[in-house]
């Protein structure tokens, strides 16, 4: 009778299949539970889901965030419900029986084909209604028969070639089979059809909560990438206006420096030539009285009364037997190269940091590790800053090339390729045989530090007890007391000497005029831009990019010096009756490189040899 009084309520339902159907899994809850935002799902669903979390928790509907994972009870109403419903649904179509309205969605009775069937046998393979099933209800005979709410599909649940029920199903060939199809699928993996629904299910639950997960992934990269993608516009379009305003900047500095070296040439142009426009008016003056003096003899030459001539030549003025002197006027030489140098340093400035210059690693000579094979392989120059006030110190050395293209020390030794000779045979030449490359060097008092006396023309250096007053300079050392030679190298080979004198705190070496002139930075042998052999005290030791190799000591006062531009290596030897070799670098030169020289203590003093 029970099932009679829920009949009526059947049509409700029918519009509650998708209020009853999981937002996760998209089927009929099961094990439905509430979240506390008030939204349903699947028990095991939300288990899947929220598995390996430990914190994040949030509602997969309305993204309503729990600060931990709330307890969930089944929700048992609803669970009702979703049964009732499940229990109205037809099973499948049904084949038309004789005297039943196909229209309804009733199972009709096997039996009277009139009512509606409460139950199906699935032992008779047959529905019945309350009446009809009665007997299973009464009978011992039928207390085995298994019953379940009506199916509209029994014959579809039959063993086509058995017509027995399929009660199992064999995952290796995905099919539903009888107890006797049992037998010929003894080797399968087979089980009852609940067991293999239920992990169908759950295998198809993940997936789908797998996918969904993805899909919100794939959702939240979406966004994120156009917003990336607008991120980076924007952030091109801020760089490129501040590019724009620095190069506009650069320009305008340049100019600036521009219009101040012009200025400069014309004042000293000016004074110049206000000098000459001022020698021009004495020297025209001058001819003008002497003109008035000629003028005056030849009147009284002409006159024939001796007493009257001699009255005349002795009021005749006194004139100056002398000649006319034009005095030396020129430009000043030294103001109009500096202007030039400085000119040329932010040329190349500009130039060495458009071309991003790069220093390969060095090998060393000896066995252990050396200073050039631990040096950094690549060298950057710094960042290129024009001040208007800035006296260009970067590069100004480079200007020094020009100098030597225009005075080369012995041209016929380099005019073959020097790089084929190799570094070893210079090794086995003799100083008279080295002597051909030698160079004529000369210090550059432009770039003495204060502490640097210079004596005999430039070619002796010591410290000075009191500062010297130098004239301030672009190129001029002001944290370490060093000296550049005036002569630069950016070809070639070349040979000088330098004799030592209580030599315990100097040193000697070659760098590119681009070597810093202020800070820690611009001691030689402390940046990637030097080389040098250094005695401190009675250590001996070579010196590049700040890295030091400690050398054997030696007696010889005199260092020669041996530089082969495109050969890439300098050789520093200790001369006497038999050349000593001190110590070798090797390097890929890339900028004009400059006799260097280091002096410290007093009384220290390093002079250069006059090579012949």
């Amino acid at each position: 009778m029970a099932e009679l009084v829920r009949a009526p309520s059947v049509p409700s339902l029918a519009g509650l299949e998708e209020e009853l159907t999981c937002s996760i899994c998209l089927s009929l809850f099961e094990n439905p539970v509430t979240t506390p935002c008030g939204h349903n799902f699947c028990g095991p669903c939300l288990d899947v889901l929220w598995s390996g979390l430990l914190a994040g928790f949030s509602c997969p509907q309305c993204r309503a965030g729990f600060q931990r994972r709330p307890e969930l009870q089944k929700n048992t109403v609803l669970c009702r419900v979703v049964e009732q419903f499940q229990s109205s649904q037809p099973a499948g179509p049904a084949e038309a029986k004789r005297g039943w309205d196909e229209s309804r969605s009733e199972v009709a009775c096997d039996s009277c084909l009139e009512a509606a069937a409460a139950r199906t046998c699935l032992t008779c393979m047959a529905s019945f209604c309350l009446e009809h099933l009665r007997p299973h209800q009464e009978s011992p005979a039928f207390r085995d028969h298994a019953l379940c709410p009506p199916l509209r599909d029994l014959p579809r649940r039959k063993c086509p070639e058995h017509n027995k029920l399929l009660e199992f199903f064999c995952r290796e060939h995905a099919s539903c089979i009888c107890c006797v199809c049992l037998v010929s699928h003894r080797t399968c993996l087979a089980g009852p059809l609940q067991e293999a629904k239920a992990e169908k299910e759950s295998q198809l639950k993940n997936r789908l909560t797998e996918l969904y997960n993805q899909s919100e992934k794939a959702s939240l990269a979406l966004d994120e990438v156009r917003v990336l993608q607008r991120q980076t516009s924007e952030t091109a379009a801020r760089k490129m206006d501040l590019l724009r305003s620095e190069f506009l900047e650069i320009k305008a500095l340049i100019e600036e420096e521009e219009n101040k070296a012009m200025k400069k040439v014309e004042e000293e142009e000016k004074r110049v030539c206000d000098k000459f426009d001022y020698v021009h008016n004495v020297l025209g003056k001058k001819k003008n009285e002497i003109q008035v003096i000629r003028d005056q003899i030849e009147m009284a030459l002409t006159e024939d009364d001796d007493i009257t001539f001699l009255k005349k030549a002795a009021t005749l003025p006194q004139t100056s037997t002398k000649n006319v002197f034009i005095p030396r006027i020129d430009l000043d030489q030294n103001l109009i190269h500096t202007i030039y140098q400085g000119a040329f340093s932010l040329k190349e400035i500009v130039k060495r940091t458009v071309n991003q210059p790069q220093e390969k690693k060095m090998e060393g000579g000896q066995s252990s590790p050396s200073v050039e094979e631990k040096a950094n392989p690549q060298w950057k120059p710094k960042a290129f800053q024009i001040n208007p006030s800035n006296k260009l110190s970067a590069s100004g050395r480079k200007a020094m090339g020009s100098r030597d293209k225009r005075k080369p020390a012995k041209s016929a030794p380099n005019t073959a390729n020097p790089g084929a000779t190799s570094l070893e045979s210079f090794l086995t030449k003799s100083r008279e045989e080295l002597l051909e490359y030698a160079a004529k060097i000369t210090l550059d008092f432009n770039t003495a530090h204060n502490k640097v006396l210079l004596s005999d023309r430039n070619t002796k250096m010591s410290v000075s007890e009191t500062p010297q007053k130098y004239n301030p300079h672009p190129q001029r050392f002001t944290y370490c007391s060093q000296v550049l030679g005036f002569q630069c190298f950016k070809r070639g080979i070349h040979y000088w000497e330098v004799e030592l004198q209580r030599n315990n705190f100097c040193g000697i070496g070659i760098c590119y005029g681009s070597m810093e002139r202020q800070g820690a930075d611009s001691r030689l042998g402390r940046n990637s831009s030097s080389w040098c052999i250094e005695w401190f005290n009675s250590k001996i030791s070579a010196w590049h990019n700040d890295l030091e190799k400690c050398l054997p000591n030696t007696k010889a006062t005199k260092i020669g010096v041996l530089l082969n531009y495109e050969g890439g290596f300098v050789i520093f030897l200790g001369v006497g009756e038999k050349h000593n070799l001190i110590y070798k670098f090797r390097a890929q030169f890339t900028e004009a490189l400059c006799p260097a020289f280091w002096v410290f203590s007093s009384g220290t003093v390093l002079s250069l040899c006059q090579l012949k």
